[in-house]
């Protein structure tokens, strides 16, 4: 992969510097449903709120399900299409909104379920895989070819992969690809004692 390593203020471990949102998947390279079951079982241990695991995930591997796959990459903004094409994955992160135990609304699973979700790209990672999240699709159009259960909210879809060669990056992307990463300083998001006193 591409080193898209970031100087950081304090000791962070390499799984959060190395995670980032490229957008060139290599076409050549599948995802096993192993691979799949790991990043599932990363996501499992996520923290939820009265330990509810509000979180739903549809893989769809083009590798063990092109017809999935198909249908996933029709629900994404058309935008998204021209770098999803190659992502071996397409996965559909969804929310329950209603407690399991009670059927109550559940006011924190959205929270919880990001949670999930970046536990799901960090195990990615640690695999040699990159990930990309996206806001940029249709929920309703996923509800209906996937007949998701109207309590269950499609939040995002995210792309599975492993990086293309930079020598292999199409030119539309290449400068996007190879950008250096940027952040916001510390202090300005993160506070300590009192809002708005930098950390």
């Amino acid at each position: 992969m591409i080193d898209k390593a970031v100087d950081v203020s304090a000791p962070v471990h390499e799984l959060i510097t190395n995670r980032w949102s490229g957008v060139s998947y290599d076409p050549e390279r599948d995802v096993s449903d192993d691979d799949l079951r790991a990043m599932a079982e990363a996501a499992r241990w996520a923290p939820s709120c009265f330990g509810d695991e509000p979180w739903r995930v549809l893989f769809c591997n083009r590798a063990s399900g092109q017809a999935s796959w198909q249908k996933a990459f029709e629900c994404l903004a058309e935008g998204n299409q021209p770098w999803c094409q190659h992502a071996p994955v397409l996965a559909i992160i969804c929310a329950n909104t209603q407690f399991s135990q009670n059927d109550k609304p559940n006011g924190w699973c959205e929270y919880d379920t990001g949670a999930a979700a970046l536990s799901i790209c960090l195990q990615a990672r640690h695999l040699g895989m990159m990930t990309h999240q996206m806001a940029g699709f249709d929920p309703e159009a996923a509800r209906t070819v996937f007949e998701i259960p109207e309590r269950i909210k499609p939040m995002a879809m995210m792309t599975i992969g492993y990086q293309a060669n930079e020598d292999n990056i199409p030119d539309q992307f290449r400068e996007r690809e190879l950008a250096p990463r940027k952040r916001n300083a510390l202090g300005e998001h993160f506070y300590l004692g009192g809002w708005g006193e930098a950390l």
